[in-house]
């Protein structure tokens, strides 16, 4: 572990020798291991007046958007006595009893490997705009109904056009809708199989936003963005609020924190690798793969608006298994390093470019392949055999 990253490290540089154990004190204070804003482990910043340990990613949202926000590092940084009396009488855990009392449970807390923008609105909306300190303050993505302009892409090219959305408490949908004055929504999406997830990189804009749904039992996808970050974070937590309380309707006996488990999620894992067919003397192709929860889907292109195909991938005693290697005398393409995926009814083949890239395809298979299936899950899968 490096001098940086090392709490209470006998290296710590601080005003003077006296205050050294002041800083340790703070930093083994309960909440003080992680940034207190995306739970990334080690802070090595701290706001000298809100009284909070940040990570590095954190700390630069507080130094370019929080005016109110004095950060200093923790390391190799003058404390003065004041300051470290301060830091020392709030930390983490205070600042989240004042800040965070009211967070919906539907709200999307950002962890720190997350979208940039998810966290810097996250930061925005608690400390600046102050949205969770009152649980009687209605907050935009709570309205029953919402309908504004994003930026869509089209199914077929790479063209983004403006189009209206709206979303629908009452009848949990969401629409959009190609012209100004049509009466007819171009589509209409149950908000119960709605997955949404930030994908800046993919789409290639920083609030670039991907809502995945069912449509004829066929996954589809739409890329959205616009322009203003809060728009984008309020869309999504405005879909996961209607979401929320559909599901309330639809389980009436479960617990909030269960039914929260049951909503949009990120990906598993997403990239590229080649696939054969079902004799597995077909030619490699290149596709790119999404793994959603048990759902192994890939598509010609990551920007593609339908997949081309989905696997489900179960539970270990039902005969599921993932294993390195191909079955012997297949003839790989481009790439080597072989996956084979055991199903009940097939085996299906599949090469990385790279042995990390294989290990790391077959870490994440394995993990969903160990856990117990759902109720869900076994109507996924239902779904995805009859289909």
């Amino acid at each position: 572990m490096s001098e940086a990253h090392c709490p209470g490290g006998d290296k710590m540089k601080t005003e003077n020798d006296t205050e050294r154990p002041t800083l340790k004190n703070i930093l083994q204070q309960p909440g003080n291991d992680i940034c207190a804003d995306c739970g990334a482990p080690e802070p090595q910043w701290g706001s000298c007046t809100l009284g909070v340990l940040l990570c590095h990613g954190c700390s630069g949202v507080h130094m370019t958007f929080m005016e109110a926000s004095k950060i200093k590092p923790l390391i190799e940084s003058k404390w003065t006595d004041s300051e470290m009396q301060f830091l020392a009488a709030h930390g983490n855990e205070v600042a989240k009893l004042k800040y965070e009392p009211a967070v919906p449970i539907y709200y999307h807390r950002p962890k720190f490997l997350e979208a940039q923008v998810l966290k810097e609105q996250w930061i925005k909306a608690k400390y600046e705009r102050q949205e969770f300190m009152d649980p009687m303050k209605r907050q935009t993505y709570q309205e029953e109904l919402r309908e504004g302009y994003l930026m869509k892409k089209g199914r077929d090219n790479m063209q983004y056009l403006s189009r209206r959305f709206v979303l629908t408490e009452k009848e949990g949908t969401l629409k959009y809708y190609t012209k100004e004055d049509n009466k007819v929504p171009k589509v209409v999406i149950k908000v119960d199989v709605i997955n949404a997830s930030f994908q800046p990189e993919k789409i290639g804009h920083v609030n670039g936003l991907q809502i995945s749904f069912l449509k004829d039992n066929r996954t589809r996808n739409l890329f959205l963005y616009h322009e203003d970050g809060r728009v984008m974070v309020d869309w999504f937590n405005a879909i996961r609020a209607v979401q929320f309380r559909w599901l309330k309707l639809a389980f009436p006996a479960a617990a909030d924190h269960e039914l929260t488990t049951r909503m949009m999620r990120m990906y598993v894992k997403e990239g590229f690798m080649e696939k054969t067919g079902p004799r597995q003397t077909e030619v490699f192709k290149k596709r790119w793969f999404t793994l959603d929860n048990r759902r192994l889907m890939y598509f010609k292109d990551p920007l593609d608006a339908f997949a081309k195909g989905e696997l489900f991938l179960g539970q270990k005693n039902m005969g599921y298994s993932a294993c390195p290697g191909m079955p012997e005398g297949t003839q790989c393409g481009e790439w080597s390093h072989g996956i084979t995926v055991t199903t009940p009814e097939r085996s299906y083949v599949f090469t990385c470019e790279s042995e990390g890239d294989q290990q790391d395809w077959l870490r994440h298979f394995n993990q969903v392949i160990d856990l117990v299936m759902s109720p869900q899950d076994f109507a996924m899968e239902s779904l995805l055999k009859h289909r």
